[in-house]
């Protein structure tokens, strides 16, 4: 049985053997590419091995069977070596690393040069000069394979040749066999993910097309069909493989020049509709082709006359369709081919009606209602973030053309710098643009974008990036609108924010922008500041308000930027849509106190507050500003009027006032500024006459003749707007207070007039500041009305006994000086300055120490005595007192309502002192009267010595640092206001000593 089935076996086994056989020889053969004559051989000896096969008998034994195979597999490779013998001079062989032997397309045997096939590696490598080299190599041997195969006359007999893997039914017939393997190898090329590949196959593809003529157009694009087909078998990479291998392949096409010479060569040619058909429909299969795909299209268009666009461009089948569709369904890369092809074009087109306005015009472009319809398309251009997508750009360039931007940044600045001036004048065209401008920010900026998803904000804020290079400085408060400086507000308050780098971004570019330009810089200050009411850097915890102020450096910039604030102040037309600050107080405390109580509790409003960073803004200017004396003299003339005008004074009819000796007109808010300003009007104004003293130039050195005198310009201004009738102060004083503002105005022209007659020296010195403390000590009269009239009396009598002439000294309260028992000029001045210095805000602590400065040198033994004193004293009890004198001390602290601790804390007087030179109003409240008492029980050690009028004058010094602090909460402790006193009384001992040094 065994016999039998291994004899019935035995000749299916030795055709398996011949198939085997058969196999080896077809599978051996591809490596090497025989000729049709060795394909004949190989049959033949196919034939030799079958016809033995078939008689031999059933009953051959194995063993015999495995000897003809063997002597057959010895035939076979002696016949291989011999062909391979026989084509050493046909074949080039090239081994490279571990690469399987790669053939030449030709040789010299069919009269073609040789193509080394092996450049399809270096086509995908990741250095681009590689492939470039590839390229430069396979395009110039394949040029020359080709010139060879196009000089032959008989064709066929190449045709018969190696033809690696090459079709006849490609549509390729005029091409060389190594040029058609080389586009097809190309084409499947383009399809693969590995390294560059794409990029490599592709500029290959381009530079092939572009310099063999012999490639048929049409036959690429039905090679690109049918090489790169999505099958159904094929699932996620392959599909995405193969559709963006077909863009490439699309996209080497356009480039490479061909449908562009087609048609010049025939106009009426199908070949470029064909073209678009195909690659709208790719564009339509995924999302992301279509952007790719329509950039292309661009890059074609731009090769294209406008003949060629509206007869095949816009007329290709499905096109007219594509178009239709777009504002449906967002197609924001259609609306961009559309602009596109209208900006070459300048006709419109029937196909585009839906799409652009018919008849197209910038006006119409950028309406509410056509901008309203294609929100959806622009919307939707969010899917390529982070790039932004092309259609913004060139939105922009139609929204703001080169032409006109230039002549208007030429006028921005004289135009800015014109006072009071109630609108532009601009041309038509510049109108169009800002209505144009108005529109889009309005519509798409603010109504659509930033209302909407994270990534549209995102989209929003790259387009304000996008407008910064063209935009006009007159243009930067509709783009910085309030929404927008919101938007980024509410961004940079927290880091947590998902597009907080964004916005950060933003800010860098904008101060970059800015640099330069002191116009774009007021512009972009104000309008932060309008929109974040004055609080952009606190909310953002940024410095860039306060760096954009550091930067100004010329005297046009400070003008602008001052004007513009003034005019940021009066601005009635700004209403904030925030909430106000007192928006969630009750009716019953909105009822307790008077409007003036209540101002002093702190600026009320988001309104005041604006306005409080304004005032507080325009001194500050001046701070980093490096400017000669007359230009910056200029800049603090405009400064000091404002904060004259506004804190001092107020408009009986209307809001608008002119003076005909100063030749201007003044302007005050349509509503009434509160008292909260005012005061921080006169404080700034304070402190803008102290920091002009300390820069002036020393009266020896100054010029005589002209001097820059802020504080005798300020005084001129006052009196010239007080003789206006219809302008007042912004509060009525009493009797008193309204003598000693007229006594001091007085006063302070005869110093002036005697400082300018005295010439150089140490009297015009003095002269010079005790008008500048004459004039702090007004507007503290006006500041804090029924508390500077004795001081501000006694100060006029010193002027008057330093330097008035004996005619012009008043009988009325001299009579104690001219007496043999008056004290000394100088104790009663240094009594005056002392008496000024518990109260006193930092510009009056400066002008003191001026006055004390220059006259220092005469001051007496007493008068010393007194300072010393005051270091000395001490509200605590004496330790050494019995039980008795401790009770009634004990007694007279709870009379006083004054708590202080053994030692005084040195922190707690540093954070005192700082208080101090933020505000005059950081004090604890004590009687006088209980100090008064405090101060007849204290210890002999605290006054021994002094007699009872020099204890009166230290109750009176004592007593003003604790006036009207005893409700105050969380007010100071006594102790610490005694400090407080007793560091400036020792800062007037150290200007002494310096003063004096060696005496």
């Amino acid at each position: 049985m065994g016999s039998k089935k291994r004899s019935s076996n035995s000749e299916p086994e030795v055709v398996e053997d011949q198939t085997d056989l058969a196999t080896d020889n077809t599978v051996s053969m591809p490596s090497k590419k025989k000729s049709k004559m060795d394909n004949k051989k190989d049959e033949e000896m196919a034939d030799r091995v079958v016809a033995p096969s078939s008689v031999l008998p059933s009953s051959t034994a194995p063993m015999e069977r495995k000897k003809k195979r063997k002597q057959m597999d010895k035939e076979r490779r002696r016949s291989v070596l011999e062909n391979d013998e026989s084509k050493s001079k046909q074949m080039n062989v090239e081994s490279k690393g571990n690469d399987a032997h790669e053939p030449v397309a030709s040789s010299s045997s069919n009269g073609l040069p040789e193509f080394h096939i092996s450049v399809f590696k270096d086509l995908a490598s990741m250095d681009s000069s590689v492939r470039e080299a590839a390229v430069e190599k396979m395009v110039t041997e394949l040029q020359e394979v080709q010139k060879a195969y196009d000089s032959l006359e008989n064709k066929e007999l190449v045709e018969g040749g190696l033809k690696l893997e090459a079709k006849k039914d490609d549509g390729l017939d005029n091409c060389a066999s190594s040029l058609r393997y080389a586009i097809r190898r190309l084409i499947r090329g383009v399809s693969s993910s590995r390294e560059c590949a794409r990029q490599g196959f592709a500029l290959g593809l381009t530079a092939l097309l572009a310099t063999v003529p012999s490639i048929k157009v049409d036959s690429v694009m039905k090679l690109i069909v049918n090489l790169l087909e999505v099958s159904s078998s094929m699932k996620g990479q392959e599909v995405r493989d193969c559709l963006l291998g077909r863009l490439f392949g699309y996209g080497a096409l356009a480039r490479s020049g061909r449908l562009t010479k087609q048609w010049f060569y025939d106009k009426d040619t199908l070949h470029i509709k064909e073209f678009m058909s195909a690659l709208i429909s790719l564009a339509t299969k995924k999302r992301y082709l279509q952007e790719p795909a329509v950039s292309i299209i661009l890059e074609f268009v731009e090769k294209l006359p406008a003949e060629a666009l509206l007869d095949h461009i816009l007329e290709a089948p499905g096109i007219p369709q594509w178009f239709q569709e777009a504002t449906d369904v967002g197609n924001s890369d259609a609306l961009l081919l559309a602009l596109k092809i209208r900006e070459k074009t300048f006709i419109d087109s029937t196909s585009l009606n839906k799409l652009l306005p018919n008849p197209f015009s910038p006006s119409k472009l950028f309406s509410a209602d056509y901008l309203s319809s294609i929100d959806n398309c622009l919307k939707e251009s969010t899917f390529c973030q982070p790039r932004v997508h092309g259609l913004w750009p060139v939105l922009i360039n139609i929204l703001l053309p080169d032409t006109i931007l230039q002549s208007e940044d030429a006028a921005s600045v004289s135009n800015s710098l014109k006072k009071h001036k109630k609108g532009r004048k601009y041309s038509s065209s510049e109108e169009e643009i800002e209505k144009n401008i108005q529109c889009f920010c309005e519509v798409v900026i603010e109504g659509s974008l930033l209302l909407s998803s994270h990534d549209r904000k995102h989209l929003a804020l790259d387009i304000v990036l996008l407008l910064l290079p063209r935009l006009p400085s007159s243009f930067i408060p509709i783009v910085f609108s309030y929404k927008l400086v919101q938007c980024l507000v509410d961004i940079l308050s927290s880091k947590d924010s998902w597009l907080y780098k964004v916005a950060q971004h933003l800010l860098k570019e904008l101060l970059d922008w800015v640099r330069n330009d002191d116009v774009r810089r007021v512009a972009v200050i104000v309008a932060f500041q309008k929109h974040s009411n004055g609080k952009f850097d606190c909310i953002t915890k940024t410095k860039t308000i306060k760096d954009l102020m550091a930067e100004f450096k010329t005297e046009t910039g400070c003008m602008l930027f001052v004007q513009n604030l003034i005019n940021l102040f009066l601005d009635e037309a700004h209403a904030s849509e925030e909430p106000s600050d007192q928006s969630q107080t009750t009716d019953e405390n909105s009822e307790i106190g008077s409007i003036e109580d209540k101002d002093s509790i702190g600026i009320v409003g988001n309104a005041d507050f604006l306005k409080g960073w304004v005032i507080e803004s325009l001194p500050s200017v001046l701070k980093h500003l490096k400017l000669d004396p007359e230009a910056k003299f200029r800049v603090q003339k405009e400064i000091l009027k404002f904060l004259a005008v506004q804190g001092i004074f107020s408009a009986s009819l209307g809001n608008e006032v002119t003076s005909f000796e100063l030749q201007e007109k003044f302007r005050w808010p349509k509503a009434a500024t509160s008292s909260a300003i005012c005061r921080m009007c006169i404080e700034q104004l304070q402190s803008l006459l102290a920091s002009a003293q300390k820069v002036e130039e020393p009266r020896s050195l100054a010029n005589v003749h002209e001097p820059n005198d802020l504080g005798c310009y300020f005084m001129r201004f006052f009196s010239t707007l007080r003789n206006i009738p219809s302008v007042s102060l912004f509060r009525t004083l009493n009797n008193e207070d309204e003598h000693a503002v007229k006594k001091l105005q007085e006063m302070e022209s005869k110093l002036y007039k005697e400082e300018r007659n005295c010439g150089l020296g140490s009297d015009a010195n003095k002269l010079h500041a005790l008008r500048y403390l004459l004039i702090v000590l007004l507007l503290q009269v006006l500041l804090r009305p029924g508390e500077f009239c004795d001081a501000a009396s006694e100060l006029i009598i010193c002027c008057k006994k330093a330097f008035a002439a004996p005619d012009d000294i008043d009988s009325s309260g001299e009579d104690d000086l001219d007496s043999d028992s008056a004290p000394e000029l100088m104790d009663v001045l240094v009594d005056t300055l002392l008496s000024l210095l518990p109260q006193s805000s930092a510009p009056m602590r400066s002008a003191i120490d001026q006055v004390f400065k220059y006259f220092c040198g005469d001051v007496t033994d007493e008068g010393l005595l007194r300072m010393l004193r005051i270091i000395k004293k001490d509200l605590k009890p004496a330790r050494h007192q019995d039980a008795g004198s401790e009770d009634d001390g004990a007694d007279d602290d709870d009379l006083l309502g004054i708590e202080e601790d053994e030692d005084i804390d040195e922190a707690n007087i540093d954070e005192t002192a700082d208080s101090d030179e933020q505000s005059e109003d950081s004090e604890a409240v004590v009687g006088s009267e209980g100090a008064d008492k405090e101060l007849a029980e204290d210890s002999d050690d605290s006054d021994g010595g002094m007699d009872d009028e020099a204890m009166f004058r230290m109750d009176t010094y004592l007593a003003q640092i604790f006036k009207e602090k005893k409700n105050q909460a969380g007010g100071e402790t006594a102790q610490s206001q005694l400090v407080l006193f007793k560091l400036r009384v020792l800062s007037l001992l150290e200007i002494y000593l310096h003063e004096n040094r060696g005496k």
